[in-house]
């Protein structure tokens, strides 16, 4: 896209908040990323496609390896 798009974040927490654009200005920036962390996951698991994403990325995430499965697996 030719254009950038700078209140692209502002603008989903907005929607998901309920609140006015400028409402989301005067968050303080702890509850701006909690609310923006949240509509980003309820948005993707709207769709099978980004619940796909959302196991993937929490996949990614973890450090520690699930001894459990690895025993299943490999015995």
């Amino acid at each position: 896209m030719p254009f950038s798009i700078t209140t692209q974040q502002e603008k989903i927490v907005a929607e998901y908040a309920g609140i006015s654009l400028l409402d989301v200005f005067e968050l303080d920036v702890f509850s701006y990323w909690s609310l923006l962390h949240d509509a980003v996951v309820y948005g993707n698991a709207q769709t099978e496609e980004g619940r796909k994403w959302l196991k993937n990325a929490w996949r990614l995430t973890q450090t520690e390896p699930d001894r459990q499965k690895l025993h299943e697996k490999y015995g």
